[in-house]
């Protein structure tokens, strides 16, 4: 089989298209790559945000945890100091009953 004009073209056109083909695929690679890289660096940034984030998280637990203890001591000092308080108010109207009955019975 002798090659023909025909042949040759196709062949040269099928080996140029090769060639477009393959630095297409280079040209894919190296955007990938590209891709990649910028995906590790936004990776990195969520990381970063994560970690920052739950530092924050626990330190706002630690301060509220603190605040309802607080306020948990300071409830206890207001019971005490109203139940003192309506006892001392009691003593005081007793007192001024009996003082009362007193000067009544003379």
């Amino acid at each position: 089989m002798e090659p023909t004009d025909l042949t040759t073209r196709i062949l040269i056109e099928i080996r140029a298209e090769q060639q477009e083909l393959r630095q297409e695929l280079r040209e894919t690679k190296q955007e990938i790559r590209e891709t990649k890289h910028e995906l590790r660096a936004v990776e990195q940034r969520i990381d970063h945000v994560s970690d920052d984030l739950g530092r924050r998280i626990v330190e706002s637990e630690l301060r509220t945890a603190t605040a309802i203890h607080e306020l948990g001591g300071t409830l206890r000092e207001v019971h005490t100091l109203l139940k003192d308080r309506a006892l001392h108010d009691r003593v005081s109207r007793c007192e001024r009953e009996i003082d009362d009955l007193k000067h009544r019975l003379g």
